[in-house]
């Protein structure tokens, strides 16, 4: 499998391209298969023997290699190969490789804590899972070390899809609004990459879907699919209560995980898994209870989408931190939740204004504090707070102005609420 793969590119020049987390064990394999390779990132990687290096803002220029694995990213229209050349990725080798069947789950909100409840519901039922994708555990290089009565979960970020020419044996899309729009052209090709998720299925294969996405059938063209179409529906009826966690998106994202995998697994898996599952770190963590207030990291909560579903799982008087990078995404919606829900708003970053005026437009009455400092937005959130309120990290937006990633984010959050 893995290995055989290295053997065939050892008479080809490499190039990869973005040497982040996905694609560094990827760069360690190659190097030490003996295969000649350009490493190319927007930045300075310390990486020993490469056999070429290309940084800075012409990292993408002069691509004259055989095989180019593009980070994710890194949009493939960014790519100027030469003619012949094969563009390609981590997770696309790993789907031609992987010798067990796949479970892939995307989808704009819930996809990490779904693919992860999947993942726990077959572990419950015995089977091994490996997990990974874009929920941080590249799979390529221990493809060798998995057998084919595993099961291997991944999670897809629109990204990964863009060029993705395989499918697999079940396919999840948990939902779909407009999301990442500062990367893609425009929403129809943000919908466009997520159908890539089921356009290779074949007879056999299952496809679930939410009920929300039936007014996307021309464009996900799942009408034509030969897979079995398995539907969920938000807010529907789960026989099974998640014990440990809050609000109903996940009950919603516990009944997708269940309709994607119900042929494999029986009632007690589903029941040892909703009394036990306490949840994926930076989505609706609790990092600590101080002086009857508590402390709550959704770092996750890059959309508006995410932070309105984080509010209503909030029963407790709620002040809000929220703010970052703008991805061009609506904040229309959110206004009219921050008013029924939070006590105080805190802002920070670059969609201050523009969450601030959605409240504003929706009506106002919230007290809105803004600054600069995440740090002081953190602790104004701590000395505005009383017994039985519930500080929320629930940005509405990336992390990019300041962090690498949401996960960087929520573990300043962390570090911060550890030291009041």
């Amino acid at each position: 499998m893995f290995t055989g793969y290295l053997q065939s590119l050892k008479s080809k020049r490499v190039a990869v391209c973005g040497l982040g987390i996905s694609n560094r064990p990827l760069t360690e394999a190659l190097l030490s298969a003996g295969i000649n390779v350009t490493g190319r990132d927007k930045n300075a990687v310390d990486i020993s023997g490469l056999t070429q290096t290309v940084f800075g803002a012409g990292y993408l220029d002069n691509l004259d290699e055989d095989v180019v694995f593009r980070s994710p990213g890194i949009r493939p229209d960014a790519l100027k190969l030469k003619p012949g050349a094969e563009l390609t990725s981590e997770m696309e080798v790993f789907f031609k490789l992987c010798p067990c069947p796949v479970i892939a789950v995307t989808g704009s909100d819930g996809k990490t804590t779904t693919a992860t409840l999947i993942a726990e519901l077959l572990r419950a039922e015995g089977y091994t899972v490996h997990l990974g994708g874009n929920i941080g555990t590249p799979l390529l290089t221990r493809a060798d070390t998995i057998n084919p009565n595993d099961f291997a979960v991944v999670e897809l970020s629109s990204f990964q899809l863009m060029t993705m020419q395989k499918s697999p044996q079940i396919a999840v899309i948990t939902n779909i609004s407009p999301n990442h729009l500062d990367w893609h052209v425009n929403y129809d090709e943000y919908i466009t990459a997520k159908a890539n998720l089921l356009k290779y299925q074949r007879k056999g294969d299952i496809l679930v879907l939410n009920e929300s996405l039936k007014e996307l059938k021309d464009k996900l063209g799942y009408e034509a699919s030969p897979a079995e179409i398995r539907w969920y529906r938000e807010g529907g009826s789960v026989p099974y209560r998640l014990a440990k966690l809050r609000g109903e998106h996940n009950l919603w994202n516990f009944n997708c995980a269940i309709t994607a995998v119900r042929h494999l697994i029986s009632n007690s898996a589903i029941e040892r898994v909703a009394a036990g599952f306490s949840g994926v770190p930076h989505r609706l963590e609790v990092v600590r209870e101080l002086s009857g207030i508590t402390f709550v990291n959704d770092s996750i909560a890059s959309s508006a989408n995410r932070t309105i579903a984080g509010l209503r799982s909030f029963t407790e008087p709620v002040i809000l931190i929220a703010g970052g990078k703008d991805k061009g995404v609506p904040y229309d919606a959110i206004g009219t939740v921050i008013r029924e829900r939070v006590k105080q708003l805190i802002l920070t970053g670059p969609t201050s204004a523009p969450i601030s005026a959605a409240v504003e437009a929706a009506g106002g009455g919230v007290p809105i504090v803004i600054t600069d400092d995440f740090t002081e937005a953190v602790k104004t959130a701590y000395s505005s707070a009383e017994p039985g309120d519930i500080v929320l990290l629930s940005p509405a937006s990336t992390s990019f102005d300041r962090w690498k990633n949401f996960e960087e984010r929520g573990n300043a959050f962390r570090d911060i609420v550890g030291k009041l």
